[in-house]
């Protein structure tokens, strides 16, 4: 096959063909390597190739031609050097802290991120000696004020889960890399097909492959990618920890990542459509969507993005019998086709109500700081027609 190189085709074509390699069968469709390991002509062949003095596959906890393809394309997607490619999106995360930071260390968190992030940073890495400050998604100042001289990583979600908050990456990675430090930005949200987080200055792109990239629910896994330099300690981590994606998930990803483009216009203007309408029903106090002219970011949002995206949020007023809680559960459970489940990205269009699930496992207090009150609501707008989805919600 033709070697594709990345600089001479548009982002839509290289989803489809980047990174594509094939067997002496020739087939179209990337192959499936389900094998756990590989073997070698000689001792003297194995013991290069454990070595690192010869390229080449050997056991699939780290090398797999599948995952390999898999990694190879959404690299090129995302303008990086190298991508490695993980088990969950959690995992992604955890390889990326484990591989670049040590304890006595600092790390600086948006506290707007998915509410296992917070336990993260906030439960378990504290226990290993990492140190963790939380901050305003949208306030620069406190970000600045927050860097120490130990601070390794600032991390972020742009937009964020579920209040689609959009920080500054630029300005954010100007005060990180003035510490020393690298930006970290979970583009779960955005996809490469909607913002690239490298070309705005951040270091370092998080994503759960869980998400659009797979774009039906089927599996689970995750990403990280950023330089060479920076990844070589991560694939390090993974090699070791065994934090790996399966060849099958990592094959479903790349047939996710063939329609990417396609997927992400379609979500974006099924929930632009979507939040205009919520907007002017009289049983819905506030809209969250960074396509609206009323979002606080809507501005750096045109500005980094090529698109809203999915994902909208929406606090429900409450009849005078009810608590704002009652409320936003007896909108979900009238629904009857949108789908009651956390996961997002998927084809079929869900919703959730994100203080008793997504970000349940928080302090209340957190939740209060984070701005998700028991009244929002969280739909990840899917593929059916819009006029659907509003029947569906009976406002």
């Amino acid at each position: 096959m033709k070697e594709i190189k990345n600089n001479q085709y548009h982002p839509e074509t290289l989803s489809v063909r980047a990174g594509s390699e094939m067997t002496a069968f020739g087939e179209n469709s990337e192959a499936l390597f389900l094998n756990s390991s590989f073997r070698f002509n000689s001792a003297a062949q194995a013991a290069a190739r454990f070595g690192g003095q010869e390229a080449g596959n050997i056991y699939s906890r780290f090398t797999n031609p599948t995952v390999t393809m898999f990694q190879n394309k959404l690299a090129a997607l995302e303008g990086a050097e190298q991508c490695v490619a993980t088990s969950s999106g959690m995992s992604a995360i955890l390889a990326t802290v484990m591989a670049l930071c040590s304890a006595g260390e600092h790390i600086v968190s948006s506290r707007s991120i998915f509410g296992t992030s917070t336990q993260l940073f906030g439960n378990i890495l504290k226990r290993w000696g990492l140190q963790v400050t939380f901050v305003s998604q949208t306030n620069v100042t406190e970000w600045q004020a927050a860097v120490t001289p130990k601070t390794k990583l600032f991390f972020v979600e742009t937009p964020s889960n579920p209040l689609t908050e959009v920080c500054d990456i630029q300005a954010l990675a100007d005060i990180a890399h003035q510490a020393g430090a690298h930006l970290v930005v979970d583009n779960c949200f955005c996809t490469p097909a909607i913002q690239c987080p490298l070309e705005l200055g951040a270091d370092i792109i998080i994503h759960s492959a869980t998400k659009y990239i797979d774009g039906q629910g089927r599996c689970l896994g995750g990403a990280v990618l950023g330089s060479k330099a920076l990844m070589e300690p991560v694939y390090g981590f993974l090699r070791t920890a065994g934090v790996t994606m399966s060849a099958f998930n990592a094959w479903v990803f790349l047939k996710g990542l063939e329609t990417l483009f396609v997927r992400m216009e379609a979500h974006s203007s099924r929930a632009l459509a979507l939040a205009t309408w919520l907007e002017a029903q009289p049983q819905v106090s506030r809209v969250y969507y960074p396509g609206l002219a009323s979002h606080p970011q809507y501005a750096l949002a045109l500005k980094q993005q090529t698109s809203g995206g999915g994902i909208v949020s929406f606090e429900v007023k409450p009849k005078a019998s009810q608590t704002p809680q009652q409320a936003a559960w007896a909108l979900i459970d009238a629904t009857q086709l949108i789908s009651i489940t956390a996961n997002l990205g998927d084809a079929k269009s869900t919703i959730t109500h994100p203080a008793t699930t997504t970000h349940s496992r928080i302090t209340a207090e957190a939740r209060a700081e984070a701005g998700i009150r028991d009244s929002l609501v969280r739909i990840a707008v899917g593929l059916e027609h819009v006029d659907d989805l509003k029947s569906d919600l009976r406002l």
